[in-house]
């Protein structure tokens, strides 16, 4: 059985940092964020773009389960409605797949530390990614609350759950 691992959480929380971790410290594996299947310029959001974005995470993820060299698929991505989640999962042959779904948490003072701190990524805004926290709480994932953690020892923590 592989493992599909969907890493999700609001802008700045760490998803990206912890997927790097995973991708080097999982045996077999392979990651996917989906924003690289959504990199334009101009960034425009309507429902075609959502479509085309989500079709090419689709694609992309089924490729990667249909492949014999991968045992951990990992996705991150923004997915703040389980109706982005369900628009994936319910167009992926993951019948021989785990699925695992974790929610990246922390408090308010870290996101903003976060956020303030992540020189690279232009246009992430505090209040934008703050506003979309309750909206992960109500989710069907492990929440996890890194505050205070490395990258290292978050990625060993979401080993240790797919590993028990």
């Amino acid at each position: 059985m592989k493992n599909l691992i969907f890493i999700n959480g609001t802008m700045g929380v760490g998803k990206t940092s912890i997927c790097r971790q995973l991708n080097r410290l999982l045996p077999a594996s392979v990651w996917l964020d989906g924003d690289w299947c959504w990199m334009a310029d101009p960034f425009v959001v309507t429902e075609e773009t959502k479509k085309m974005v989500t079709d090419n995470i689709i694609h992309i993820l089924n490729n990667f389960i249909s492949c014999s060299r991968y045992d951990n698929i990992i996705l991150c991505w923004v997915m703040d409605y389980e109706s982005i989640y369900e628009s994936i999962v319910n167009y992926l042959d993951c019948e021989n797949c785990n699925i695992f779904r974790f929610t990246i948490c922390c408090s308010p003072q870290e996101l903003k530390k976060r956020i303030d701190g992540d020189t690279q990524q232009l246009g992430r805004n505090f209040e934008k990614s703050l506003e979309r926290v309750s909206r992960f709480e109500k989710m069907d994932t492990v929440k996890f609350f890194n505050d205070g953690m490395s990258r290292e020892e978050s990625a060993q923590h979401i080993i240790k759950i797919i590993y028990r």
